[in-house]
Parts: C-alpha cells; structure tokens; sequence
C-alpha cells in the first residue's frame, strides 16, 4: 500500500531523488558530475514538445474566444503587470542587499581558483542588446523558430495565426479541431515524459554537488543566502499580497504548485515545466487563451527571480569591490534593468548575459566582477528558478481574473480534487461582470460544446 501511494506521489519521488542526488554528490564527486547527462536528457525531452504545444494553445485558445479586442484587452493587462511585478522584485533585491551589505569586505582572493574567462560574456551596449531583442521577437521564418525552440518567436507566430483563423471564421474550424487533437497527443506525450522527472532531478542535484561542492557555498554564504531569502520574501510578502488582493490564498496556491516547483529546484530550468504548468492553469479555470498568451511571454517579461538575481548581482560586485553606489546611481541602475532583463529567460547564459551587458553600461562596475560568482550561479539559479515559475503562475491567474478570462466554479474543483472536498480557491465570493464574463474552455468553434 506504502509503495503504491509513493510510485503515484510526484512530490515524494522528486523530493527522495533530490536528496540522492545531493548525497551522491557530495560523497562521489565524480560519479555526481558525470550525472548531468540525465538532467540533460530529460529537459531535452521537455523541450521537444514545448514549441508546438505554445503555438497550438495560442491557436485554439484565440480561435474559441472569437473576439479580438478581448484578447488585445488580456495582453495589455499581462505587459502592465509583468512591467510592476519586474520593477517591484528589483527593488526588493535593492533594498536587501543595502541592508545586509554581503559583499562588503569581501575577499576577492577566496575566490581566485575559481577565475574564469568571462569574455564570452560581455555583451553588446544596452541599448544595442535591447533594440536586437525587440527585432528578434519577429522570426525570419517560422520553421526556423520552431528549429531553434525560440518561444516568443512562436507566441508572435502563434498569435497571428489564431487572429487569421478567426478572421477566416467557419472555414478555419477543421484546423482548429485537428489542433485541439494534436494538442491532446502532445500533452498525453508530456505525461509520460513526466515520469522521469525524478531521474532528471537526481542528475541536476546530483552534477551541482559534484561539480561545484561545498567548498563554494562556504566561500560565498552570505550571498547565497540573501538570494534565497530575498525571493523567499518576495514569493511570500509581495506575491502573497497580490493574491490575496485578488481574492485568492498563496500558501495554498504555492501547495497546488508544489510538483512543478521541486522539479524546477532539481532541474535548474524554467522550461521543464512549461507543458505541465500550462495544463494545470487551464484547469485551475484560467482560459486557454489567456495561459497560451500569458504563460509563454510571462517567461521572457515577468522573470521575477531573475530580475532579484541581477539588482543583487550588480550591487554584491559593487561592494565587493568597494564602489559605493550613490541612491542616484542605483536608480539608474534600476532603469537599466529594467531595459536589459526583458528577454533574459530566452537567451542561453542568460543570467551572465545580462548582467554583463548591465554592468557594461554603467561605466562603473567591473565586468571582471561576474569572475566572482560563477562558483554559486548554479545554486543560485535553483532559487530564481523557482521564483520566476511561481510568479508566472501568479501572474497568469491574476491577469485571467482581471480580464473576465477565469472560471471560479473550476478553480474551485480543482482545488477539492487536489486537497479534498470544500477546500475553495477563493477566499470570497467571486462577482464577474456581465461583460467580462469568463470564456467557456470548450470549442467555440466546434458545432456542438464539448467537454474537457
């Protein structure tokens, strides 16, 4: 009975691999580091279904909401938020790192075994790397996007060709019911991959113990810690407060979360969620229109652990070195960022990337600095993993709200499926107005409604 509750227990296999993982690691370094090629297996399998479940939830998820001026109205709310979300997370960094000071006396010499050549780092001046990511949002072509796995490349696609469909009207319905059944097989494909989450969660932990070990936690504690500490905070003081002022109880949404987050924390990676966390916000009652538009943008704009990662980056190698950093000058600092982070979840190195091309611009703050933290990035990016899919979470279901696009009967199912009968997702009664109200997640398009 144990055992047949543990092997349909996603949490307690991911939790159990973590923990061999980490046990391997430390007591075999070798055999830990030569344990990346299951994580790498498994995010690739991942990865293989990403660009054609994005752009088919684009497609049907438009074509059954019919109404272009509604979509406009989901993705205008969606920028705003991603907008303040970004700004509010950086400034949390900020003020964290003013009030600990991690870096502050610092000694750079700990750290000089571990240099590395971070040319292939520096980056293009800001406003160059900006104006490069805008022009990269339109594909050259669309095949190509879809080679290269570039996803708001297909959002951009995606979104075009659900407009068409609609403009096209009854013409288009046998494209969008071939769409919806390949969406089935694809996400019937992303529950068998699934399956090996703990085996890719056991590679990752397994390789960032080996490789990097103890030894580098020790030497930039400090650091390590307010990273964790500042997103801990962020989840639960700022995106607490959001949804509670949208009528729903983080904890509880965290616990509805919890499969996707431990395996985030094993894989290090965002994207070997995507699938499963696009599913599970459908049938928390979130639209399919509004997750297909949200979620995959949410992933380049509303990278709130990033955004945490780079403010505290930028400031630890400020004081590492002792640069005092005027109010003036970290305002400025903000501005930038708040240019240079968006896109950061699509380019690969992203986290270096960025803040290379940051500290580039400010004419102030040492490249060579990056040299410094390449010893914790990897455990770092376990904590803004983690915080970036949270907040995309939050962010798709706050933005559904708003727009009329979430159906509260289903969130409340949902929630009694998961964690028992009475259990309610929101906190109040839910009044939606009569011109927003929320779209049926059933074929629009089809000539009869169907069930999920």
């Amino acid at each position: 009975m144990l055992l047949r509750k543990f092997s349909n227990n996603l949490t307690a296999q991911v939790v159990l691999a973590l923990l061999l993982g980490a046990t391997v690691g430390a007591l075999w370094p070798g055999i830990g580091a030569s344990m990346q090629m299951l994580s790498d297996i498994f995010i690739k399998l991942i990865k293989m279904v990403i660009p054609p479940i994005a752009f088919l939830t684009i497609v049907i998820g438009i074509a059954e909401v019919r109404d272009l001026r509604r979509l406009g109205r989901v993705g205008g709310q969606a920028l705003i938020y991603f907008e303040v979300a970004s700004t509010i997370a950086l400034i949390v960094g900020l003020i964290v790192m003013n009030v600990l000071k991690p870096g502050a006396g610092f000694d750079r010499a700990a750290v000089g075994s571990q240099a590395i050549d971070i040319s292939k780092y520096k980056a293009a001046p800001v406003g160059s790397y900006f104006f490069d990511f805008l022009s990269g949002i339109v594909p050259d072509n669309a095949i190509a996007a879809f080679a290269k796995g570039d996803l708001l490349q297909i959002v951009f696609f995606g979104v075009l060709f659900g407009c068409a469909a609609v403009l096209v009207g009854e013409r288009a319905r046998p494209f969008v019911l071939l769409a919806q059944s390949a969406n089935d097989i694809l996400f019937k494909i992303v529950g068998m991959i699934m399956r090996l989450a703990p085996v890719g969660a056991f590679g990752a932990m397994a390789f960032t113990v080996g490789r990097y070990g103890i030894g580098s936690i020790l030497v930039l504690g400090h650091m390590l810690i307010a990273v964790y500490a500042t997103c801990i905070i962020f989840l639960f003081v700022v995106l607490g407060a959001v949804a509670r002022l949208n009528g729903f109880g983080f904890t509880r949404f965290l616990r509805f979360m919890s499969d996707e987050a431990l395996i985030v924390l094993g894989t290090c990676s965002s994207e070997s969620v995507l699938p499963r966390l696009m599913d599970k916000l459908e049938r928390l009652g979130c639209t399919r229109s509004s997750v297909g538009l949200v979620l995959p943008v949410g992933y380049s704009f509303n990278a709130d652990g990033t955004a945490i990662y780079l403010s505290m980056a930028a400031l630890f190698i400020a004081q590492a070195y002792g640069i005092e950093m005027s109010l003036a000058q970290q305002c400025g600092l903000l501005l930038l960022l708040l240019i240079t982070s968006k896109g950061s979840g699509s380019v690969a190195g992203s986290g270096f990337v960025v803040l290379a091309a940051t500290l580039s611009a400010t004419h102030v703050l040492p490249v060579e600095g990056l040299a410094l933290l390449i010893g914790i990035d990897r455990f770092m990016s376990e904590a803004r993993s983690v915080t970036n899919i949270i907040g995309n979470g939050v962010a798709t279901v706050v933005v559904s709200k708003m727009s009329g696009e979430f159906d509260p009967v289903q969130a409340d199912a949902a929630y009694a499926e998961r964690f028992g009968a009475g259990v309610k997702f929101n906190l109040k009664p839910v009044t939606v107005p009569a011109d927003c109200s929320p779209v049926p997640t059933a074929g629009i398009m089809s000539p009869e409604p169907q069930p999920d």
